[in-house]
């Protein structure tokens, strides 16, 4: 469908990040024309708890670290199911007496262990998906405790991946399984035993993953090798550190391996890995392949050095468009040219290794962070490509877009689905106003103070190196101190003004005599002292807006042109009398 058709029928609808949507240029199809053969099982579903995901936690997971998760997973394509052992590995931070996780009640657990030792069936609980393990004896702080799960069935399986996740069980032309996770809106829980919250992440994961030996199972994290078990069956091994809990995933496909290694700006060197399926066109897999290098030698240089690069940068052909799924980045869009120069949906899900799986935002009322920041790398990486021209009409694409009904941040703590469906939230106007918010602020303060706020808010210090930084938290009002720091000046009501409020910032202009008078008004009616380039008869002048407003002389016989670099994001009637026209074209 049209980019304008795919907006329509996804508001309302749960939004990932992968702004499918959001960033794909008019012309571009989404989802693919030719999808491989999903089969559809029955409608089995998950209860209202499990199909949310980023819940408060309980104060037993409040009072645990994470520091293990060891997931051996056998998958069963003829059955649509999984046989799974979970062992998790925590640290008491508080007192302590019992473990909770969740995990979909769709799964059957048939064992549970606290230290080498069965919990009787009775003595542990999972309603709804919420499951308390009691500890045979209290745990003080500093105390360490290990839980074996045992579980299997037929996980969810999902309805439109990836906007509504979980299992998806296809096949490739020749009918050979192809299989794929997918559950951002849902969570992990879907199909291992997780503490459901991005601020619950593992220290590390290790992933076992038994198929069909004449298939392949590419997943997070670096490869430790296989194990033919000689009956059929294969085991592949990663390991991945501090993973996002939703990034964690299954690839199942018969596929081949493309792989070379990054000689970064920054002196290391990252394996790179792409695994397509073997009925590619391999001149288009390489092409693809090719454009890696440079996509990764551009956020480098534009934000700093690759998060994972101790693992590998990796991506993954699937039969669902795409997901940001640490180092093995799910891809979906059928190598389509779009006059760009550049895969946009490989370009976008890369982002997010900064913007998502190194910075997380603490709550999703933040997720601009990650949606925003990503969707503005692409106008960047436009120019970077091919120039001013090429930026300009990515960023226009952006503005025609703007929904402007829900604030991109409110200040309260939100859900993943109270932000990203539009009739709730502001939806894709994280990914779209979120970029031009980015790009107006650069205009602001100059790029070396926006670069190095961003660099700052991604890795917690404006000098990352290799090895010396984690995967971090971050907040919009941290966000707001660093650019206060690096631009020498308070923007509090930069920040207020465009993210606080539904309502883009009106330039009004009145005439008195000679003068041309301007005034900012905004959402709440804040002082909103945004400066103004105005070009006269050719010759241009920045007004400064002290208080909200200025004035210059301007003839009234004069050409003005108010913004004319589009510096600015500012309400404008013609975008939304077109906008309320039906947005033609």
């Amino acid at each position: 469908m049209s980019f304008t058709a795919c907006r329509a029928a996804l508001t309302g609808a749960s939004l990932l990040s992968l702004a499918a949507c959001a960033t794909a240029p008019a012309g571009t199809t989404v989802p693919p024309s030719t999808e491989p053969a999903v089969v559809v099982a029955p409608v089995r579903e998950s209860t209202p708890f499990t199909l949310g995901t980023d819940q408060p936690r309980t104060p037993e997971q409040l009072a645990m670290a994470f520091d293990r998760a060891d997931l051996s997973i056998k998958v069963l394509p003829d059955d649509k199911a999984i046989d799974a052992v979970a062992v998790l590995d925590f640290t008491a931070t508080a007192p302590l007496t019992a473990v909770v996780v969740e995990l979909d009640t769709l799964l059957t657990v048939s064992s549970v262990q606290v230290d080498g030792r069965e919990v009787a069936p009775g003595d542990w609980t999972n309603p709804e998906g919420r499951m308390t393990i009691p500890l045979p004896r209290p745990l003080a702080a500093g105390e360490k405790v290990s839980v074996r799960i045992a579980y299997a069935g037929q996980p969810r399986t999902a309805p439109h991946a990836p906007w509504d996740g979980g299992f998806v069980w296809a096949n490739t032309a020749d009918g050979t399984p192809w299989i794929a996770t997918a559950v951002q809106p849902e969570g992990c829980d879907l199909f291992w035993p997780c503490i459901d919250s991005p601020l619950a992440e593992p220290k590390r994961v290790d992933l076992h993953i038994t198929v069909p030996s004449n298939l392949s199972a590419p997943s997070n994290g670096r490869f430790l090798g296989t194990v033919d078990h000689g009956d059929g069956w294969t085991t592949w091994n990663w390991s991945a550190a501090h993973p996002n809990t939703y990034a964690i995933a299954l690839n199942i496909g018969p596929y081949v391996e493309l792989k070379s290694d990054y000689r970064s700006r920054f002196g290391n060197t990252v394996p790179m890995s792409y695994w397509h399926l073997r009925s590619d066109d391999p001149a288009r897999a390489r092409a693809l392949f090719a454009q890696f290098a440079p996509m990764m030698d551009f956020y480098e240089a534009t934000v700093g050095p690759y998060p994972f690069g101790d693992e590998k940068m990796g991506v993954v052909e699937t039969p669902h468009l795409g997901m940001e799924h640490q180092t093995i980045n799910a891809y979906g869009n059928e190598y389509k040219l779009d006059g760009r120069g550049f895969d946009w949906l490989l370009h976008h899900e890369l982002s997010h290794e900064w913007f998502g799986n190194q910075l997380t935002n603490r709550n999703a009322d933040d997720m601009w962070l990650h949606e925003g920041f990503g969707s503005y790398m692409q106008p960047l990486y436009d120019r970077w490509l091919n120039g001013d021209r090429f930026m300009q009409a990515s960023l226009l694409e952006h503005r025609r877009d703007l929904i402007n009904k829900f604030p991109v941040v409110s200040g309260t703590i939100k859900s993943e689905d109270e932000v990203y469906k539009g009739d709730v939230g502001p939806g894709l106007d994280i990914y779209n106003k979120g970029s031009l918010i980015a790009h107006s602020l650069r205009m602001l303060i100059g790029d070396e103070a926006f670069f190095r706020s961003v660099t700052r808010i991604v890795y917690g210090t404006a000098e990352p190196r290799p090895g010396q930084f984690q995967p971090r938290y971050g907040t919009t009002d941290e966000l707001l101190a660093i650019v206060n720091e690096e631009a020498g000046r308070d923007l509090t009501w930069f920040f207020r003004g465009y993210l606080y409020n539904a309502a883009l910032p009106d330039l009004r202009q009145t005439r008195d005599g000679g003068d041309l008078v301007l005034e900012w008004t905004t959402g709440d009616g804040g002082d909103f002292p945004m400066p103004v380039e105005i070009e006269i008869d050719g010759r241009r002048q920045t007004v400064a807006m002290t208080g909200g407003r200025g004035r210059i002389a301007a003839p009234a016989d004069a050409h003005v042109l108010i913004d004319p670099d589009n510096k600015v994001l500012r309400r404008l009637d013609f975008i939304e009398a077109w906008q309320a026209a039906g947005s033609p074209g």
